[in-house]
Order: structure tokens, then sequence, then C-alpha cells
């Protein structure tokens, strides 16, 4: 919508007897100017007037490209989204102190433009502290040399800062005219971000930073409400949110009858850490804690964290966070639709959208049905609509309700339109399913074409201006320009016995490698769930006289949560030599001088320009040791589908494409089961030349280079079971249960694995095997081809009439059909 051309705009607070109306007074309105407003009630948001039942999703700006953003917005508003969700992220907006940057995939007034330009609205969560498992949680790290500061407490430099970029933003989004009132698509902002976690340890500067921080949001009049997330004191007029996995459940509820339920972060998985096992969440489950919010708490605001999670680039991740980000969400980290989810939450949203009136206008009501169940009825005096729970999760429960009989699948939602016709069960998933397959299209595996260089292994006569009798902390002394950080110092040994000499090493780093005379000695990490310190106790020989001692502490992103971050100390700690049973001699307060970062890293030999700062050779038999860099060309993959590399065959760093960091990798921390948390690097197509892609990568524990390859990811399998008795789709015009198959952007499916009308085993569908029952209509696999070969997407009646009978009377049958897309 195009904003009112006005004279003069003012904002004002207004307080009224339904809570608070953030309102707008224009010149313009005088000339017949439409009125847009946001206000709220204990119901709902209201937009110009009527309440809204809104689902919206995080997509982050700073987690995908400029190119990726058209393609995502619109697959979730085809989704049923009404609003995207999204961080401000100050560290990446003014990295240094009073520099500001908005380009690229920094451009958040681009990102809100091309959300409003599809017809969707926009949830700003300002912050502008906001952990997401974004390094140091977005706070710029030059606050951390601030005199006297104390981050997110009643601190005078803290709020001085905090205020600045906050008023920054607001201003930013006023002059562009983004806000609703203004006719842009801003409907609401956050201030802050799950403060209540730490309030209590700042004690008597906990509370006055909350008031605070409310009124210096409101006093901005950005003419839309606030929200504080995880806060069940937040000030009027701010209103309190959820965050969390079942928050029907959890949530306590807004701390006024004068706001709304909202719920700004239903986590659609958990965030993977290396060396942890990915952790899914399913569609039913998604389905089942949303259902349960809107009607226990009368919820009429569900955010879905994330909706795209998108990745890490460079190096934003947190600690120990994988580049991968919520690869599970609805859209996965390439963009593509996550099947089931995406579409079973599709239909979610269409069976409570069709009820919107009697959930934020009618009379409600509950009912108990046993320990387990229990129903929420919404009612108008025209409309109706109720929701049946069985929290029961191993028994299916019968219960009568109204005039009819209900069946309630185990921890299931039913949704009864008209309180009488069920049409949606959060339990029973209709939508298909998808595979991912990562295709060979190049390995690297020709070794003339690759180079390496030999990251040199600083000594303790290396130019520093890091140098004192103590170990400098690592965060502090790196600025965090960099994940790495020297600590050089010399051991003057003269042999006095026998005995094994054992180098001891404790560090508060993620991850150290040591060196004596240059010569490699070992490596040690730690985890995110493990003890703050990490140990190496290592067998070292020493010569007769002076020996260099190189240590190389290693951070895997920082910190992104807690209070006091400001406090928190990482890097060498202790050192010392022992040998034999004799005492052990303590290096802490020798001579130690630091060196930020690596060679190759100072000098950018991971771009073309910097490239010719190294001397680069041939691979040899020094290619699979630690701190090697690596080079070679590649040519992009023809089409449009994501572009990954496969690391598996290495073994930790970074790695960069035509100079661009798409990020940490750490393939050989194995997860329980054997297998690296991420091996997958994705590599946004807008990083890309048509020819000779530069690949560089710094390894620093060792790997094979020779087995990466280069990928294209896609659904190449896709699959669906629905029964007779299914509820048709209401997003279909068809009246009957159907089969719905469709393959990605520029696919058509090209076979059918396997098909059958009858009674087939669901427990093999993802295999394409033989999954016959006792059941099946033999001419299910001609109807079935004639329906979908050749075609992008293809529906097919799951009824008897469309297999030429009944091929088995008094059987309930399904339709099951797994087909390929190419």
């Amino acid at each position: 919508m195009a904003a009112a051309a006005a004279a003069s705009i003012m904002v004002v607070l207004v307080a009224t007897a339904a809570g608070r109306v953030w309102a707008e007074e224009e010149g313009g309105r005088q000339n017949g100017t439409a009125r847009r407003d946001v206000t709220y009630d204990g119901r709902a948001l209201i937009l110009d007037g009527t309440r809204r039942m809104l689902f919206s999703g995080d997509i982050h700006y700073t987690r995908s490209t400029p190119e990726m953003w058209p393609g995502l917005i619109e697959n979730a508003r085809k989704g049923g989204l009404d609003v995207i969700q999204t961080y401000v992220f100050w560290n990446v907006h003014e990295p240094i102190q009073g520099q500001y940057t908005f380009e690229g995939r920094y451009d958040l007034v681009k990102f809100i433009r091309e959300v409003h330009a599809q017809g969707l609205y926009v949830s700003l969560r300002v912050g502008p502290f906001v952990e997401a498992e974004w390094k140091y949680g977005a706070l710029p790290f030059w606050l951390h040399g601030v005199p006297n500061i104390t981050f997110r407490s009643d601190n005078e430099p803290f709020k001085v800062h905090m205020q600045n970029f906050v008023a920054k933003i607001v201003k930013m989004m006023k002059d562009e005219k983004l806000y609703y009132p203004q006719g842009g698509p801003i409907i609401i902002s956050q201030i802050e971000n799950e403060y209540k976690l730490v309030e209590a340890a700042f004690h008597s500067r906990g509370p006055p930073y909350v008031q605070w921080a409310a009124a210096m949001a409101v006093n901005l009049q950005t003419g839309v409400p606030w929200m504080m997330c995880k806060q069940d004191d937040a000030p009027d007029p701010i209103i309190n949110t959820c965050n969390g996995l079942i928050c029907g459940e959890t949530f306590l509820g807004p701390n006024s009858p004068k706001k709304p339920a909202l719920w700004t972060e239903n986590w659609t998985s958990r965030y993977p850490l290396y060396g942890h096992d990915p952790r899914f969440r399913s569609a039913a489950d998604l389905a089942f804690a949303v259902a349960l919010f809107i009607a226990r708490k009368k919820g009429s605001f569900v955010n879905y964290y994330m909706y795209h999670g998108g990745t890490n680039f460079g190096r934003f991740a947190s600690s120990y966070v994988t580049t991968s980000y919520y690869d599970g969400a609805p859209l996965d980290e390439y963009g593509l639709i996550w099947q089931s989810t995406w579409s079973h939450l599709r239909e979610l949203h269409a069976a409570v959208k069709q009820s919107e009136e009697p959930l934020l206008s009618g009379s409600y009501s509950n009912y108990s049905f046993g320990e387990q169940q229990e129903g929420h009825v919404f009612e108008t005096e025209s409309d109706c609509v109720a929701f049946l729970v069985n929290f029961d999760k191993h028994k299916t429960s019968n219960i009568q309700f109204g005039e009819a009989s209900f069946q309630l699948a185990p921890k299931s939602v039913s949704i009864l339109s008209g309180c009488r016709t069920v049409v949606f069960e959060t339990a029973k998933i209709n939508a298909q399913h998808g595979l991912r397959t990562a295709q060979i299209v190049q390995p690297l595996n020709d070794v003339d074409n690759w180079k390496i260089f030999k990251e040199p292994i600083p000594r303790e006569n290396s130019n520093t201006t890091h140098t004192g009798n103590r170990f400098f902390e690592h965060l502090s002394t790196t600025k965090d320009g960099t994940d790495y950080l020297w600590y050089l110092s010399r051991y003057d040994y003269r042999s006095n016995g026998h005995g094994q000499l054992v180098l001891n090493v404790e560090s508060q780093a993620h991850v150290l490698h040591a060196y004596i005379n240059n010569d490699y000695l070992g490596s040690v990490h730690g985890s995110h769930d493990g003890p703050k310190s990490i140990i190496l106790k290592t067998p070292i020989t020493l010569k007769e006289g002076q020996n260099s001692i190189s240590l190389l502490s290693v951070m895997v992103g920082s910190p992104d949560s807690g209070a006091y971050m400001e406090r928190r100390t990482f890097g060498v700690r202790k050192v010392s030599i022992q040998q034999g049973h004799h005492k052990s001699h303590s290096l802490n307060n020798e001579l130690w001088k630091h060196q930020v970062g690596l060679s190759g890293e100072m000098n950018s030999i991971y771009t073309q320009e910097g490239s010719s700062r190294a001397q680069w050779t041939a691979i040899d038999k020094s290619a699979h040791l630690p701190l090697i860099w690596y080079k070679t060309t590649f040519d992009t993959p023809w089409g449009n589908d994501p572009v990954t590399l496969n690391l598996s065959s290495m073994g930790k760093g970074e790695v960069w494409i035509n100079g661009e960091s798409i990020g940490r990798y750490w393939v050989s921390f194995k997860t329980p089961s054997g297998q690296p948390t991420q091996s997958l690097y994705h590599i946004p197509r807008y990083f890309l030349k048509p020819r000779e892609n530069n690949l560089v990568l710094m390894e620093e524990m060792g790997g094979d280079p020779l087995h990466i390859t280069v990928n294209t990811m896609s659904v190449t399998r896709v699959y669906s079971t629905v029964d007779q008795l299914s509820t048709p789709s209401l997003l279909s015009r068809r009246k009957h249960p159907a089969v719905r198959l469709r393959c990605q952007k520029g696919k058509h499916i090209t076979n059918i694995e396997f098909a059958s009308y009858g009674n087939p085993v669901e427990d093999c569908r993802s295999s394409g095997r033989n999954c016959l029952g006792s059941c099946h209509a033999e001419t299910t696999e001609f109807v079935v081809k004639d329906a979908c070969l050749g075609r992008r997407k293809c529906a097919i009646p799951v009824l008897p009439a469309k297999f030429g009978g009944d091929p088995c009377p008094g059987i309930e049958k399904s339709l099951l059909v797994v087909a390929t897309c190419g």
C-alpha cells in the first residue's frame, strides 16, 4: 500500500479502556486518506479496527542473500503466513563504532520492502541484544572496550549506546515510511530479548533497566506496539510474549487482560551444535503445539522460529553452533520446501483462518472429557469452532461432543468447523513427504589442480605488540576479529634426571593446538555442554637449552547469551612442564608474546588479490598435516538447484568462495552416532561466477581435499499416503481426500516407483521398495502414471471409482504413491 502524502505526521500514544492504542494523525486525512493504525486488546492485534489472527515466521536477512529473499518470502506467503519476523543485528550494522553498513545481505530496508511487495507484514525485533545463536548476541564487540560498561543493565554507558542504535533503526524505518501507519508493513516491534532469564543476576540494576528500555522504546513513537519476549512483568503498554516449544502449556498468559496472547518463538527444531546429532521436530508436534496455544491461551499470533534458518556465513555463529542454521524449518537451509512440515502447517493455517471470527470475537468455554482429554469452544451467534484435545501420547480416545462421537488420535488436536465438522487433525499427515539428495556434479580429485600454503608457526622472537608476563585474554586481544590467538614463549631446558617430560596446558578457549620447536604435539577441544576448561596433557621431547613453545588458542564462535558477557574470559590460563615425578615448572609468569590471527588470514590469501602474498606449492606429503591452506577452482553447476560442498574428508577450519566466507566447518567432531554434525556447506549461487570459482580452505586439524565434491541439492523423491476417511484439504476445490504430489521448481515427475490403492505398508514408503499389503487395486500404477508422469504436480482422488471399483470391500483403504522428481 502506498504511504499517504502528508505535510506532517505526528504519532501519539493514547490510553483507552481497551488497553493502548497507537494511532496516527495525518494532515492528509482531511483529504480522505484511509486511516491506518495498529492497536490491540485482550484478544488480538487490531489492524484498522479489525482483530487479526496472524501467522508469522522468522527469516533473517543476514542468513541468506538478497537474491534468495523473494523466493523465501513467496514460499512463506504460500505457506499461509501473514507476517515475516526478523531480528536487527547490531554487530553487522555497526561493526566499528560510528561506522554503519546496510549493504548487500545487510540491507534491512530492501528486505522489508520485499516483504511489503509480497503483501505481508513485518515483526521487527530491534533488540538490540538478540541472542539468536549469533556471535556476541549481535552486540558489537567494540562495546567491550567502553569504560565502566555493564551490558544489559541499568548502566549509563550501555544505555547510551543501546539507545543510539535503537533510535537510529527507528529513524531509518520512519524515514523510509515502513511503519504501518505510514503505509509500510511493520506492525509490531520488540525491545530487548528474553531478559527475564538474566534479570536476577543484575540484582537492583535489572528491574530499572526493564523499565527504562520499555519507556525508551515507547517514546520513540513508532506508531505500532512494542513487545518483550519472556518478560512476564513487561511494563504497560509493552506486550509480554512467549518463546518455547509448548507455549500452550507453559505460557502464564498476558500480564494484563487488555493484552493479547502472542507467541514470538515456536521452535521448529533445535539449532544444531558441533558434536550433537541434529534434532528435528515433526510436523504433527508443531501443529499440535500451535492448535493448543490458540485453543488454551486464546492465542492470536504464532511465529515460527525459524521458518527459514539459512546459513551462518563467515564467523557469525555463536559458540559451537554449526554453519547450517535450523535446516529442519519449513523452508530448509537452501530455501527448499521441507515436506511434510510446510504443507501440514499450511493446512492448519487455513483451518484456523476459516474460523477467525469466533476465535477472536466469540465467547469461550472449555470442557473436560477425561484426565487427558479436553475441549475448547469459541462461539458467536452465527459461527462456532471447537478444538478437541487428546494429551495421551499412546492411546486413541473416543469422546462424545455435542450429538456426535469423535475419535482423537494420540497426542492430537482436532479442529471442528461449526463445532461439528472435522477440518483438520494435527496428528494426521496427508501432506507429501520429500527426500533431499546431494548430487555430485564435480569431484575435486585432481591433485594437479590443488595448491597448498603451510601456515607458518610463529615463535617467541616474532614481532608482536601483545607482550607480558601473563596470558592475555583471548577475545579482548583479538577483538573478536579472528578465531585465532597464538601464545608464544620459550623454555630453557637443562636435563636434571630421568622421566618423561610432559606439557600441561589449561585453556578456556574451545580448541587448542600445541607446538614445540615448530613440531606439532597435539590438539584438544571442548564442547557446548562440556567443562569450561580444556586440558592438554602430552609427552614432549626438549632439546638442551632454548625451546620455543607455540600454543594456538581457537574460538569456535563467541558467547551469545548470559549475564555479564563483558566479563567472560577465554584463552590459555595455565601452562607447566613436568618431568617424571618432579614438581612441575609453571610457565604462567614467564614472558609471553601473543600474535593475533593466522598469517594467511591477516594477508587475506583467500581473496584474489591476497592470494599472491602466499607461496603456494603443489600438494606434498605434508598436505594432510594441521594448519594447511588449500586452494583450487571449480565451475558453477548448471541449473538453479542450490550448490553445496561436501567436506566430509576434512577436519576443521573455514572455507571461502571467491573471497566470501561460507562459514566454519568441523566435520572431524563426530556426534554420538558417529557422524559429523554437518558435512554439506551451502554456497549461494550469488557468490559464484560461471567458471573458475576460487575455493580456499584453512584446515586446522588435517584433512584430505582430494575427496571434496561440489554438489547440487534437490528433492528427488516425493511420497504421500492418504486414506479414504481423511479430511479433504481446505485448500482444494475437491471435496474428497486426494494424494497430492509436487516437485520443486524446474523439475517434474519422471518415474512412479510405487503406487498402491488398498492397504499398503506405510513403513516402507521412503525406500520405494515393494509396500503391497493384502489388498491392492491392479489399476493403481496405470492411474497414477497417467495423472502424474511428466507433470510438476498432480492429484489423485482416493475414491474406489478412480481405480475401477472397490478392490476389497470391508477393508479401510488408502493410496500410497512414491515418485521420482527430475
